[in-house]
């Protein structure tokens, strides 16, 4: 599938990279001098299946110079792809805006939201996650995105017996949640917002149903187990990539959470700290100007952020 569009006009973007012979992110700028978001819009509908086909094949695509606004303008862009829409569960705190449109993580700035997956630990993870930013930081905030397939390639070349042997086992993550928001953290969303109840007994059922049993602390907070939970996967349409579709770097060792194999082993220390130099040697630094609108194929990808100065206003929207 080629980039060929005579709608769009292929650019370039700092800390854009080549991977496996692909443009990470693929870089769109209108090609007809019209930037408004009807025109765009109208542009979206008619290759909706082209564009498609460029996320998967980019693994991220960048729309540049259109000239969207606002979460109104957002949504309208998000509508014109038909997606359904997939509930945010996890821990980070975010606010409804419009629509299908919410808040991205709202923890503090000055704190680096680590790669991951989007909801990677729930059974159903979203197929593509879109950020648009209204509001550029001064300085920092960039979203860093890494291709995931790399990450397992490389891990595979230096450690893979413990590779092997963690994916046969699977991986166990607990995590803790307030009973209410803490937007002092960025893992501070309450289990009350994250599951839509104050209702103890129907959010132990919500929990169940995604693949979670619960439990209870003496402050009214929650403890999540989560396992067995798979260390790679391969998804249809993606070149056979086994995907590094996990949290185990994120979640291992953490004041509020932890990972481990599914048995109880613990995971290698060395295993994690060269994981870790792995993602970050992998990364891309993507960074926003005004009314950027980025797609991201999240079963290709882990995504994070950088941290900022204030102010910085990006918005997002999670799709099957």
């Amino acid at each position: 599938m080629e980039y060929s569009c005579e709608e769009f006009k292929v650019g370039k973007c700092e800390g854009q990279k080549l991977v496996d012979g692909e443009s990470m992110p693929l870089v769109l700028h209108p090609n007809n001098g019209s930037d408004n978001i009807d025109s765009l819009v109208s542009t979206l509908k008619k290759n909706k299946d082209w564009f498609e086909q460029m996320i998967i094949k980019n693994s991220a695509v960048l729309l540049r110079g259109f000239n969207v606004k606002n979460a109104e303008d957002f949504n309208e862009i998000i509508e014109a792809f038909d997606w359904d829409d997939i509930r945010y569960v996890g821990p980070a705190p975010r606010t409804h805006i419009y629509k299908r449109i919410w808040t991205a993580n709202e923890g503090p700035l000055e704190e680096f939201i680590y790669y991951h997956h989007e909801m990677v630990l729930i059974k159903e993870s979203p197929k593509t996650v879109i950020l648009f930013c209204e509001v550029p930081p001064p300085k920092g905030g960039e979203t860093p995105f890494v291709p995931s397939f790399r990450v397992t390639e490389r891990m595979l070349e230096e450690f893979p017996e413990a590779v092997e042997d963690i994916e046969s086992k699977g991986l166990q993550y607990t995590f803790s949640a307030p009973s209410k928001n803490d937007t002092s953290s960025m893992r501070g969303r309450g289990w009350e917002d994250a599951f839509g109840t104050s209702d103890p007994a129907e959010a132990e059922k919500r929990a169940k149903a995604l693949g979670m049993d619960m439990e209870w602390l003496p402050n009214g907070g929650v403890k999540t187990i989560l396992g067995p939970r798979p260390l790679t996967k391969v998804f249809d349409g993606r070149k056979g990539r086994r995907m590094w579709f996990n949290t185990m770097v994120g979640m291992h060792g953490k004041e509020h959470s932890s990972a481990l194999m599914a048995d109880g082993t613990e995971i290698p220390e060395n295993v994690v700290k060269r994981c870790q130099e792995i993602i970050e040697e992998e990364s891309i630094q993507f960074k926003w100007e005004k009314g950027d609108v980025l797609f991201l194929d999240n079963f290709a990808l882990l995504h994070g952020r950088r941290p900022s100065l204030p102010p910085r206003k990006v918005l997002v929207a999670t799709c099957k």
